[in-house]
């Protein structure tokens, strides 16, 4: 590890390393079959003079506002877990180059350092026109991602799609943390005169206050219950429908995925775990309808926990979801 000036004094850098992909071994006469053979790995602070992907991966191994939202630490070691899943998943892209840019780490508790360095780098992979996808870390990489998007696109409106149990729309009463990242955007918006277009998936109301329901309220927050996020065909095109007005006001979307949206029976390793959550075959059927509208600039997942994982099966599903998303676009 070495600490760099593209990045906060106060973060550590670690560049994307070969090392951190290893997986099944092919004959030599066939071409690349395995995302491990295919991924490049590249270094932020060498990016102007590198060859230009059309994805870039960044790591915020970061759980510190988890720790301050009284959340299970771990998701920290998201970002390699991840890599860990998407490295033996077979590849079934052509025409299309992924980099590992590597992981901006926090140190101790800055974790306002370790955002503005992941905002620094999505904001440089912006400029280069690489589409970037975080591997987090606690939720807390929505506000860095966000304003790292925001330094590039001033004058467009940017949705965000979020994928979640929660809100987080709390209130910073002392420190940001994972619960806070969206009020956070709304409010820095409101100061420069500026709305957002906020809708969320998969709120369960045993996981968020009143006074959440009420700010939501009060800030035209858009949000299907989870007990909605059924595959019926009916009830899918109802989401849609409510999405729709979203998708079609704004000129860019963020997509944002908390693990812990989803059922616990498909994803246990997450900093929040409930049953109640909706299923991947729900989550693909409106991840896709978003990704039509050709405005998806940038996606991230966030809250995995690898040390409360079974069997890779959560780092497996969220590795699953980059893959379609890459395949997809």
């Amino acid at each position: 590890m070495k600490t760099n000036s593209f990045l906060h004094k106060n973060v550590v850098y670690e560049p994307g390393q070969k090392k951190n992909w290893t997986g099944r071994k092919t004959a030599p006469n066939l071409s690349n079959q395995y995302w491990y053979q295919d991924i490049q790995c590249l270094n932020l602070n060498n990016i102007q003079d590198s060859i230009t992907p059309n994805f870039g991966l960044v790591g915020y191994a970061c759980d510190e506002g988890v720790k301050r939202n009284f959340g299970r630490v771990g998701a920290k070691y998201g970002p390699q877990s991840i890599r860990d899943a998407l490295a033996k998943l077979p590849l079934h892209f052509k025409d299309k180059i992924v980099a590992d840019y590597g992981d901006i780490i926090c140190i101790e508790d800055d974790m306002k350092a370790c955002q503005s360095s992941f905002s620094n780098s999505i904001s440089a992979l912006i400029t280069q026109s690489v589409f970037p996808i975080g591997l987090g870390g606690g939720h807390d990489i929505a506000y860095a991602h966000y304003k790292g998007l925001k330094k590039n696109l001033k004058e467009k409106r940017i949705g965000i799609i979020n994928f979640d149990a929660h809100f987080d729309l709390r209130p910073v009463e002392t420190k940001p943390n994972s619960g806070t990242p969206f009020n956070q955007i709304i409010t820095e918006l409101k100061n420069e005169k500026q709305t957002l277009d906020y809708f969320v998936i998969g709120v369960q109301q045993q996981s968020n206050t009143r006074a959440l329901f009420e700010i939501a309220s009060k800030e035209n927050v858009e949000f299907v219950f989870s007990d909605a996020c059924d595959i019926a065909f009916e009830a899918i095109e109802n989401i849609k429908q409510k999405l729709n007005p979203i998708l079609e006001a704004n000129d860019y979307l963020y997509i944002t995925i908390d693990m812990d949206g989803f059922s616990s029976a498909y994803a246990k390793g997450v900093s929040a775990p409930s049953p109640l959550g909706f299923s991947p075959q729900f989550f693909f059927k409106i991840l896709n309808h978003v990704l039509k509208t050709n405005k998806v600039i940038a996606c991230d997942i966030a809250e995995l926990n690898p040390e409360k994982d079974e069997d890779g099966q959560t780092a497996n599903l969220a590795a699953k979801i980059i893959d379609y998303i890459i395949r997809s676009l």
